[in-house]
């Protein structure tokens, strides 16, 4: 019997400046890394909406795998190859109906659904970053997907050698500024922490560049990765009053430097802090909850160290980019000992 051959793995990927792209090029990075042949084609974000506008990307000679996110069209899918789809994240989540506007309900039912249905639907595998995400595909599509969740280089995102001694507690933010993100919760509790408290944020979309921010807040722009890492390393927490996350990148990334992590209880964020040992869940928007506990974390040190140590523990023994990378690389090498679905 014939030994299959090494995965080439080729990424036809829309550029949309969200976390889809870091892990687009963090996974083709760490392939590449391992000895094997895996390349993106980057396509411009109109390719999402208007994709007729953009040529339909070639792919490789040397490509046996394309790997895709669900929401690229049929159109820029190539015929004839072992497809790999990932979701991300399931905007046909009902917890999303609160956060959109009639426009983007109107948007995701009648172009983004049926895309995705038939990129599902075409794919030779499936995967979804989260449980929660995966349940959000079964319920939707009918199409069962494997887990495998998001991984952080660990030899970047890690602990500072030594955290400064200040007297203020300071927080981060890191995201989008939405009411899914929860931002609107962060003036409330900045307001009832006080004095001896700081906030300091990214500026990402919908960053308010009008208007006050909220008390002992400061914006820290829009780091690249080294300066992200820097941010999360001289910081105490994270507060991350997400109310729906595909996965929860952030608060893997910050529990990877060694910080204890503050976020709601809700959708994939269960299945990257452990409540009570990594941070805490909040339930709803108790802003009261949220104060209660971030208050904790200050004046019990010796707790916030055993989570701090609990925080990286957790990020090395379950979101560590070379365990995503295995499962990956797994993935496509069964991929490789059957012919393509379509073919």
């Amino acid at each position: 019997m014939p030994v299959p051959a090494d995965p080439a793995i080729w990424f036809p990927a829309i550029r949309a400046g969200t976390g889809v792209d870091v892990f687009t090029q963090r996974l083709r990075d760490a392939l590449a890394a391992r000895g094997f042949q895996a390349e993106i084609s980057w396509l411009p974000h109109r390719a999402e909406y208007a994709p007729w506008t953009v040529a339909k990307p070639e792919r490789p000679r040397w490509a046996n795998i394309t790997h895709v996110n669900t929401w690229l069209h049929h159109s820029l899918v190539p015929a004839n190859s072992l497809i790999v789809a990932t979701m991300h994240h399931s905007v046909h989540d009902e917890a999303m109906r609160p956060f959109k506007h009639w426009k983007q309900q109107l948007y995701h039912r009648a172009w983004v659904r049926p895309m995705e249905a038939w990129v599902l639907a075409h794919a030779d595998k499936v995967t979804s970053v989260s449980a929660h995400t995966a349940r959000e595909v079964a319920r939707t599509f009918g199409v069962q997907s494997e887990v495998i969740h998001n991984g952080i280089d660990l030899e970047t995102f890690t602990p500072p050698l030594h955290r400064e001694s200040r007297d203020v507690f300071r927080l981060i933010y890191v995201g989008s500024w939405s009411l899914r993100k929860g931002t609107d919760l962060l003036a409330p509790i900045m307001a009832q922490l006080g004095d001896g408290f700081e906030l300091v944020c990214t500026a990402s979309a919908g960053f308010p560049t009008s208007g006050p921010l909220p008390i002992h807040c400061r914006s820290i722009g829009r780091p690249d990765t080294a300066a992200l890492v820097s941010a999360y390393q001289q910081a105490d927490a994270l507060i991350f009053p997400s109310r729906l996350e595909g996965f929860g990148q952030v608060a893997a990334e910050a529990m990877a430097c060694g910080l204890p992590v503050v976020a709601g209880r809700n959708s994939a964020l269960p299945e990257v802090v452990a409540s009570g040992e990594t941070g805490f869940l909040i339930e709803g928007d108790d802003v009261g909850a949220y104060v209660a506990a971030i208050r904790g974390l200050r004046d019990d040190r010796e707790r916030w160290r055993r989570m701090s140590a609990a925080a990286r523990l957790r990020a090395e023994e379950n979101f560590d980019i070379t365990r995503m990378t295995d499962q990956y690389v797994a993935l496509y090498q069964q991929l490789l000992g059957r012919t393509p679905a379509g073919a």
